[in-house]
């Protein structure tokens, strides 16, 4: 039965315990045969990828673990057939005794998930830590590390909750990854109203974004923020609506990237 990871990224807070746990389990560490010792420097077979999105001061960040996907179509397995395997529980494995360092692999993988161990000449990537899993351990490193839980490992079957409705990295690779990711947050348009004459934030105001006839609303803060959240990329027009004010707008917004329209000086009527 293959084995899975999954990730929630909204539960992920950015403390890298996973990617120390997998630094700790791996270098200087000889678990032949499933792999030679991770150098000190230059690997990362589970990195953190920190996003940081918008410009000051409307900013949020998010953390994405990133490791090899154990694709089941993988482009690796076909650069050397004699140097990858496949467990029966699915983890895609390089047979360190047997790899020639040609770094192949390593151009062949889209997700740049294989390293180069200069010293030993062979290339090298996350196991699953499949020396723990034959030992009688139920997860790798990087999942027992996780103190929110974001991180999960566990049977393709018994994960179809969180599956279904996840997504993959680089979909379109036809490689269908077995890491699973929830609550990758979406693009953003954001801003401050503010009453220019009083020099007092507008508390309340209705602010449209309207994208192909859809329609999304919110209210501004006790800060004059407001936050158009996990928005499709699109141009979105934004209408903002505040008593006693004038309309405000701004036409074909670009939410392709983050967006912070910045202080919004509202208006008054006549």
């Amino acid at each position: 039965m293959s084995k899975v990871f999954t990730v929630d990224v909204a539960k992920c807070n950015g403390c890298y315990n996973c990617q120390l746990a997998c630094k700790d389990e791996h270098v200087d560490n000889d678990w032949s045969p499933y792999a030679k010792p991770q150098p000190e420097t230059g690997h990362f077979w589970l990195k953190l990828q920190e996003n940081v999105c918008g410009t000051m001061p409307k900013v949020k960040i998010h953390y994405i673990p990133q490791l090899c996907n154990h694709c089941e179509k993988a482009a690796c397995m076909q650069t050397c057939t004699s140097v990858f395997y496949r467990r029966n529980d699915g983890l895609v494995m390089i047979d360190p005794d047997k790899c020639v360092g040609c770094e192949t692999c390593l151009t062949a993988c889209p997700y740049g998930a294989i390293y180069f161990n200069d010293d030993l000449n062979i290339a090298q990537k996350c196991t699953g830590c499949a020396h723990l899993l034959d030992n009688g351990f139920e997860v790798p490193r990087c999942v027992e590390a996780c103190p929110t839980e974001a991180l999960q490992f566990g049977d393709e079957d018994d994960m179809q909750d969180f599956i279904i409705g996840a997504t993959v990295s680089m979909p379109e690779t036809g490689m269908r990854p077995k890491v699973f990711y929830r609550n990758i947050p979406g693009k953003f348009i954001a801003g401050t109203v503010y009453d220019p004459i009083d020099k007092e934030v507008v508390i309340g105001a209705r602010c449209r974004a309207t994208n192909g006839g859809k329609t999304v609303e919110v209210l501004s803060d006790e800060y004059g923020d407001f936050w158009f959240k996990d928005l499709a990329m699109g141009k979105y027009d934004i209408v903002i609506e505040a008593k006693g004010f004038a309309f405000e707008t701004f036409d074909a917004v670009d939410a392709t990237i983050d967006v912070n329209l910045g202080d919004i000086a509202l208006t008054r009527k006549c």
